[in-house]
């Protein structure tokens, strides 16, 4: 009998796919090692004041990403754009995904992927401010879909997420807490749609909605956005 396989370290196998996917967005063109870059952006994203916004999150994205691919024109940018959408956070700041996409800006160039390429990663990655993607955006749907699908997770899974977002703010207040996250979500429940592609418009919407609205209640704010 032999020994079933043991299974792969998650670092490991995240650094399997920032290769794959740096080497894909390169077409052939030469670069340097992808390993230094895999190490720099998981290291942000091992940062001690991140709760939520973790390896594991990104991790789920990426998965995603997979599940949705044949709707993205450049599944390979989507997936750039995922490794650095949260590479740079701060929860008291309000510009990380500006600083997240100019550190795309500048890290892709020298990693070997091509102008227009880079280019598409930035703009996604400032899409995720708004996760409100053009009509007929299939990279920007994907990717926000993506990142949103943790919204439409089991009560448990929800609630679960919504602690590690309270964790990440623990130096708020309580009260202002309750008045900000309660703003967020109102935002996101007014959206017409949380969810452009089939798939997240048929399994993650409803889920969704409801969790967002039972969050909502229980932070003592009306459900309805309007």
């Amino acid at each position: 009998m032999t020994d079933s396989p043991r299974p792969r370290d998650p670092r490991t196998a995240l650094v399997d796919r920032w290769r794959d996917t740096l080497l894909a967005a390169r077409s052939g063109a030469p670069g340097p090692d992808p390993l230094p870059y895999a190490e720099n952006l998981l290291n942000r994203w091992d940062e001690p004041q991140r709760r939520y916004h973790t390896t594991a999150h990104l991790t789920a994205v990426l998965d995603r990403i997979d599940t949705l691919a044949s709707c993205a024109a450049d599944v390979h940018a989507v997936r750039l754009a995922a490794w650095f959408h949260d590479a740079v956070y701060r929860p008291d700041r309000t510009e990380n995904e500006e600083r997240s996409a100019a550190l795309a800006e500048r890290a892709l160039p020298e990693a070997g992927v091509g102008e227009a390429v880079t280019a598409e990663v930035a703009r996604l990655v400032r899409l995720t401010v708004t996760h409100d993607p053009a009509e007929g955006d299939g990279n920007g749907e994907v990717l926000c879909d993506a990142d949103l699908a943790v919204l439409a997770g089991s009560p448990q899974e929800y609630a679960a997420y919504a602690a590690q977002v309270r964790e990440e703010y623990g130096f708020v207040p309580d009260e202002a807490f309750r008045a900000g996250r309660a703003d967020v979500l109102r935002q996101l429940l007014a959206l017409p749609r949380l969810f452009r592609t089939p798939h997240g418009a048929e399994e993650w919407e409803a889920r969704a909605r409801h969790n967002l609205a039972t969050e909502l209640e229980l932070l003592g704010s009306p459900s309805d956005p309007r």
